[in-house]
């Protein structure tokens, strides 16, 4: 995808230069030309010598100032009326100016009030003829070039549908033949803007897209709320087109994003932008050194991105997979820390939470003041047939964590886990409920301020539905679904990210987090919108396949939040499970570990049952 739209960093593109040269010629043209004037017409008390030695100046003057007001932005190339009346005024206030200036100083008048009239008139002459001209050749090289690219319908008739339509005009990148724009403002509907004609409303763009042959939808409604996002795409999510969108502030991190994006299920199932007390966050993890486990995964990277933003003085990343660890590092290098000029230091460990010694090392060393614990597995199917792999990870991970933030001083320790937990049905979550209830049971005996944050499904995380799907897709199905009824709870990963963040700045000990998921989704209609966001149709195109609920999985998800039970927070997302783990389970958990390993697998779930009373063994083997 072309990176050109809304370049942050860089002053001129090309054209801009081009721009540029071509106004100082004119410039220069229109001084030369009035001076010739005022001498033709011998107007008294003007000095031809001094306004030639003024000329340079004068050039350089108004470049600079039509420079500062961005007559040479790439958008302000294809001149539209807003354009010329702001070049008219852009040129008329630098001609003001240079009176002002004049007649301000005592026999300084090298220019005579017909100056200001006739090389104002001159001068927009020489500045708005190359950018019609330019605009003129746009349309008329768009037609010839482009007729034969993708037939693209802009929604959105207002600034944003100007970016989109000079982004195609001018990179040769993009293959669009734009037809038409589609708008609701009454008073645009069925007008031209830039010489296509508005169509409208927007509810009416399935008719407009099989009438025109749409091939491709661009949405440039500028900060559009994601619901209203949802809605316009849901009015033709069933049409074979490719779509498209503007940048929002969702997609912002350190820079403006500087492409047109492809539309992604993402964007579909997200909801408002999540509403942080930044300044808290900030207070909370500034200059603090923070260790984050299973650091190379999908949470834990994006853990670590997050957290380097509101700069710590350190960070150790832990995990047991290489791979994960290495990518991570090079991205950060390339991306964040070669522009962070804070000093942040980065450490990076490659162990296995459930290796105390190795474990005790790396946190007797470094000494963090928080720890995120998100170092586990998690695929239920897998941990089923491989129960005792959960447990030495899951439980003796976190058991040894937690042991090593008390032992260290950290200041919080923070669990991730998982809504697999609320009345499990397989060893995953019941291992993760275990996990949940050490964190209840070290907050009671330690100085150390631990919780813990239970959420659902994130979208795009290793392994899960969405990028399943994409794959699936991408080699013509079928998409496999377990069951036609199977619903459950997503979240962006970067979301439920701030959200750890910032129910690790609530923590005053003991909580059990649970972050406000939403509405359900049913995995068969993801899996049709996915199939159509690609431009084409389930069941004809792409098949969708039943495959049967896999061991341990569950049909619908637990309710996460219950918000007539729960206890509020200040922040409408978070909220805290109003239980108390009242046991005193160290001497179960050391009965657990020193038996699991001896057992089968269905002995090992019959043990997990013993210590975790709300979870159902699946006696399947």
């Amino acid at each position: 995808m072309p990176k050109s739209l809304m370049r942050k960093k860089r002053l001129l593109n090309k054209t801009g230069v081009i721009f540029m040269i071509i106004d100082g010629i004119g410039i220069t043209l229109t001084y030369l030309l009035t001076i010739f004037a005022l001498w033709v017409l011998k107007f008294p008390e003007f000095d031809h010598l001094r306004a030639f030695m003024f000329l340079p100046m004068i050039v350089i003057y108004k470049l600079l100032l039509y420079f500062f007001f961005k007559l040479y932005n790439l958008v302000l190339v294809n001149v539209g009326l807003d354009e010329i009346i702001k070049i008219i005024i852009v040129v008329c206030f630098s001609n003001l100016l240079i009176v002002i200036f004049t007649l301000s100083i005592p026999n300084f008048e090298i220019f005579h009030e017909f100056h200001f009239l006739f090389a104002t008139m001159l001068e927009l002459v020489f500045l708005i003829s190359p950018r019609i001209l330019k605009r003129l050749w746009n349309i008329f090289t768009s037609k010839n070039d482009y007729g034969n690219g993708r037939r693209t319908l802009i929604i959105g008739a207002g600034s944003g549908g100007k970016i989109v339509l000079n982004e195609v005009r001018n990179n040769p990148n993009f293959n669009n033949n734009v037809i038409g724009f589609i708008d609701d403002d009454e008073d645009k509907i069925g007008n031209l803007m830039s010489g296509y004609k508005i169509y409208g409303p927007i509810s009416e763009i399935a008719k407009v897209i099989d009438r025109l042959d749409v091939e491709e939808v661009i949405v440039a409604i500028v900060n559009i709320e994601p619901q209203r996002f949802q809605e316009i795409i849901n009015y033709f999510i069933d049409k074979p087109v490719k779509i498209k969108r503007l940048p929002s502030f969702r997609d912002y991190r350190d820079d403006v994003p500087d492409q047109i994006l492809d539309v992604n299920v993402e964007d579909l199932l997200s909801r408002d932008i999540v509403e942080l007390d930044t300044e808290g966050i900030n207070d909370f993890l500034s200059g603090k050194k923070v260790l984050v486990t299973g650091a190379g995964g999908s949470i834990g990277s994006e853990l670590v991105r997050q957290i380097l933003k509101y700069n710590p003085s350190s960070m150790m990343l832990v995990d047991i997979y290489e791979n994960g660890i290495y990518e991570l590092v090079t991205e950060l290098k390339f991306d964040f820390l070669k522009r962070n000029d804070k000093g942040i230091e980065l450490f990076t460990q490659i162990a296995s939470v459930y290796n105390i010694k190795r474990m005790e090392n790396i946190v007797s060393d470094y000494h963090p003041d928080y720890i995120f614990h998100a170092a586990a597995y998690k695929h239920v199917p897998l941990m089923e047939s491989s129960s005792q792999e959960a447990i030495r990870t899951n439980i003796l991970g976190t058991y040894n964590m937690c042991k090593l933030a008390d032992k260290y001083a950290v200041k919080k320790f923070v669990l991730v886990s998982s809504d697999k937990a609320v009345r499990p049905t397989n060893v995953m979550g019941a291992t993760k409920r275990y996990a949940e209830m050490l964190i209840q049971h070290f907050d009671k005996i330690s100085k150390t301020n631990y919780s813990a944050v239970r959420f659902g499904n994130v979208l795009g995380s290793n392994g899960s539905v969405v990028p399943l799907f994409r794959k699936q897709i991408a080699n013509g199905g079928p998409v496999t679904v377990t069951d036609n009824n199977i619903i459950r709870y997503f979240m962006t990963i970067p979301e439920a990210v701030s959200l750890i963040l910032q129910s690790a700045v609530f923590a005053s000990g003991g909580e059990i987090f649970i972050l406000d998921m939403g509405d359900p989704v049913k995995i068969i209609d993801l899996a049709e919108k996915m199939i159509m966001l690609s431009g084409l149709k389930p069941y004809i195109d792409i098949p969708i396949k039943i495959t049967g609920l896999r061991p341990g999985e569950k049909l619908f998800e637990e309710l996460l939040v219950d918000k007539e039970n729960n206890i509020k927070t200040a922040n409408k997302m978070i909220y805290i499970e109003q239980i108390d783990n009242t046991q005193d389970i160290e001497k179960e958990t050391n009965e657990l570990l020193n038996q699991y390993e001896e057992l089968n697998n269905l002995g090992v779930k019959h043990l997990l049952k013993k210590f975790v009373s709300t979870y159902t063994v699946d006696e399947k083997e």
